[in-house]
């Protein structure tokens, strides 16, 4: 505690010292004077290429009890042919819901959708294309029966994982 207090106690001091505290004359403001306009040659910059990067996972709801289901998100960490992989485990409400969209913003930018529709399956899959980057930003969607759209998954897939 000495320290902090010996620290602000010294920084104070340095502005005493410095004048920073001590009020500043007013300006007087010089007259105006006309000049020549001159033209500003108009120069146009060139686009820099950048990396997409997609928004960061945001938060997810949980379904009611009766409505519940679950998928799993992975990829296939091939690098001749990435895809990331949407399978559908199951839940009290694979009978009931009627859709679930997936949707993978990739990392270069691009949207790949998809869906699972009536009838469900455990183990059905959804695959769309990825890429080998660690920040495929995939999100499933259910619509429930009432028709609201609810947000179960929104997370990174890595390409691999090394456990």
């Amino acid at each position: 505690m000495k320290f902090i207090f010996g620290g602000i106690a010294f920084l104070v001091l340095l502005l005493i010292v410095a004048g920073c505290t001590q009020p500043t004359a007013p300006q007087a403001t010089p007259a105006p004077t006309t000049q020549p306009t001159t033209e500003v040659p108009v120069t146009t910059a060139t686009a820099v290429p950048t990396t997409f990067a997609p928004a960061t996972p945001g938060p997810t709801e949980t379904l009611q009890s009766n409505w519940a289901v679950s998928v799993q998100v992975q990829s296939n960490g091939q690098a001749i042919n990435p895809q990331v992989i949407y399978t559908f485990n199951g839940g009290m409400g694979m009978n009931l819901i009627p859709k679930i969209d997936v949707m993978l913003t990739r990392s270069d930018g691009t949207v790949e959708t998809g869906n699972f529709t009536q009838p469900m399956s455990i183990g059905q899959t959804v695959s769309l294309p990825g890429t080998t980057g660690n920040n495929d930003r995939a999100e499933v969607w259910v619509i429930t029966p009432q028709g609201d759209r609810v947000k179960i998954v929104d997370t990174y897939v890595p390409f691999r994982s090394y456990h």
